[in-house]
């Protein structure tokens, strides 16, 4: 079968008022889209100025601590400097022992193995005596700032 040249031209024009209307719907749908979003959105200055919404917060959690609190500790000979004392509070009530391997652990970044083998444990007990601590740290201190 052979293609006439008005053949292929009215193909060539088929197409090309195809790939128009896909554009065209495709322009469409993204337009919809973005009003959609748009209408969603709500300003900040809406939000500041009609609804009073105050842009801070006096959320305890949210507050940075004062920089003029600070907190000494000795953990394996060295001084440890924190501002945090709800940490300091939570620290000092583990074990020494415990308090020591969470320091060696993220002040030091000594493996488990290395930890263990100071104190005589295997690697594994090791980790989990140091998740376990964190795990005591994290209570402790969810349960002060409830408290309070």
């Amino acid at each position: 079968m052979t293609c006439t040249e008005e053949y292929k031209e009215h193909i060539e024009y088929t197409f090309h008022a195809f790939c128009v209307v896909v554009i065209r719907n495709a322009k469409y749908t993204a337009l919809r889209d973005w009003s959609r979003k748009y209408k969603r959105e709500i300003s900040l200055e809406y939000l500041t100025e009609e609804k009073h919404h105050p842009l801070g917060t006096n959320d305890k959690c949210f507050q940075a601590p004062e920089p003029d609190e600070e907190y000494i500790l000795n953990l394996c000979g060295d001084t440890v400097i924190l501002n945090n004392g709800l940490l300091v509070q939570a620290l000092s009530r583990l074990p020494v022992e415990e308090q020591e391997m969470l320091y060696l652990s993220f002040y030091h970044r000594l493996s488990q193995e290395k930890i263990g083998k100071r104190y005589g444990r295997s690697r594994s007990a090791t980790g989990y005596h140091i998740r376990k601590s964190l795990r005591r740290l994290y209570e402790e201190m969810e349960g002060m700032t409830h408290e309070e």
